[in-house]
């Protein structure tokens, strides 16, 4: 069975810090992810941040991929759209 993406969102922000998007999308047409920061990278391209929830001293992840195919798969989806939008408005 092949896992897809679909439904991707973005939002695009005043860039501050490297932020210069959100993106939402749903995964497997069975659960729906959002608040996912698309940040430019110094170095030239982009990458993804997930949500965290402070608590105490620490910052504890509420959700991430757990393994590098599955964290490309939806890194070049939602970069791509990303890009896509961003070549639109310009």
């Amino acid at each position: 069975m092949e896992q897809k993406i679909t439904d991707i969102q973005i939002i695009p922000v005043k860039p501050k810090d490297g932020l210069v998007a959100f993106a939402s999308f749903v995964f497997d047409d069975s659960f729906y992810f959002a608040s996912i920061g698309i940040y430019t990278r110094p170095q030239g391209g982009h990458r993804l941040t997930y949500p965290t929830r402070k608590s105490l001293n620490n910052s504890l992840p509420i959700f991430h991929p757990i393994n590098k195919e599955i964290a490309s798969m939806i890194e070049e989806a939602v970069i791509s759209k990303y890009i896509e939008i961003s070549v639109g408005e310009i």
